[in-house]
This record gives C-alpha cells, structure tokens and sequence, in this order.
C-alpha cells in the first residue's frame, strides 16, 4: 500500500507513522510522499530525515479550504505519487468534492474526539468544557460534511477531574499516535474491512 500524508502542522502523527514504517509495524504500507499547505511546517523537515520527498503546495488563493487553482496543484502533486491512501494528519483544510473525488473512498483522517461527538476544530478543548468523563482519538474515512465520514476505528481516553487543556492533550496524542500506525498497518493487511460503531461514551 502506497501512502501519501498531509498536514499542515509539526508532523507529530506523520512521525508516528514514519516511525511505525522504521520499526517494521506498519505493515507493507510504504510512505510515498509528505504535502504541506504551509511552506515553514515542522511536517516537512520529516522528509529527508526519513527519507521520503517532502513537498511544500501552494494552496492559494483561499485560507481555510482546498478548491479552485489549490486544489487541482494538491491533486497533481499527490496523483504524481499513485497512493493507495491518503492520510491525513493535521491537514488544517477542508477538503472539497474536487479532491474527494480524485482520491474516493482512499482518503482517512484522524480527530481528536470520539466521533460523533465534538467534530470540527478543539476537539480536545470541546470535551473539557463539556464535562465528559471519556473522550479519545478516531480515524475515519473523509467525506464532504467535515468529521462525518464513515469510522475505521477509535481509542478511549478517560477525562480525570484535574486535567487540564495541556494534560489531557498530551494523553489524546499519544493515544493518536498509536492508533493511527495501526490502522494504517491493519489496512494494508486487508485486516479491516468492516467500520466500527462509535464508540458511546459516558458522560
């Protein structure tokens, strides 16, 4: 399985799924390629540390969505790569029908919540303020309606009664980090055919 991933940020999950690939865990998914919308992102310099081509896409002329002349350059550059998936990993845009489906039924996100619950952006932020007792991490499949598309898979993460933004932040992220490889991992294996149900939380 080829991969392709974009994000906009410093690369924590495309590092965990670099790593996962240096440590033979995930699978016979290969990293192909790595795109950022944004030229200075910590995501890039992932690339010649671990040897994949690395790619700044100017995503003009909008801020916070991929359409018009930015997104058919995201299509070319990742088309250019042939993936079997596309990840991603803190791709701070919102995809629209274009991309979609270019890529369809090959594109997987990863949010910081157990959707369906606190879609969008703070997932983690959402769930303090909210008062629940389990929030978590999930990988789905991307569709038009931001955080909606079908769900591969999810971890729990217990909320305790003194976490803070930072603190339960820092216990999703390693939640994601884990989940992620595996999913990658278990679908270049075939081994995931079926979406879970969502995860119903207490609280």
């Amino acid at each position: 399985m080829r991969l392709v991933i974009l994000g906009s940020g410093r690369g924590s999950n495309a590092e965990a799924i670099l790593l996962a690939q240096q440590e033979g865990r995930l699978g016979p998914a290969r990293v192909e390629g790595i795109f950022s919308d944004q030229p200075g992102a910590g995501i890039l310099a992932l690339g010649p540390r671990f040897g994949v081509p690395a790619e700044f896409v100017d995503p003009a002329p909008f801020r916070t969505k991929l359409e018009g002349p930015g997104e058919a350059r995201f299509i070319a550059a990742v088309q250019a790569a042939r993936p079997d998936l596309v990840v991603l990993a803190g791709f701070m845009r919102v995809l629209k029908p274009g991309f979609l489906q270019a890529f369809a039924g090959r594109i997987i996100n990863l949010h910081p919540s157990l959707l369906p619950q606190f879609p969008g952006l703070d997932g983690i932020g959402q769930a303090l303020r909210a008062g629940v007792k389990v929030t978590g991490c999930t990988v789905h499949y991307v569709a038009l309606e931001v955080d909606a598309g079908r769900i591969i898979d999810q971890t729990p993460v217990p909320v305790r009664p003194d976490d803070t933004l930072e603190t339960l932040g820092g216990r999703v992220h390693a939640a994601e980090h884990a989940l992620l490889p595996a999913v990658i991992a278990r679908l270049s294996e075939g081994r995931m055919d079926q979406p879970r149900a969502p995860t119903s939380p207490p609280g």
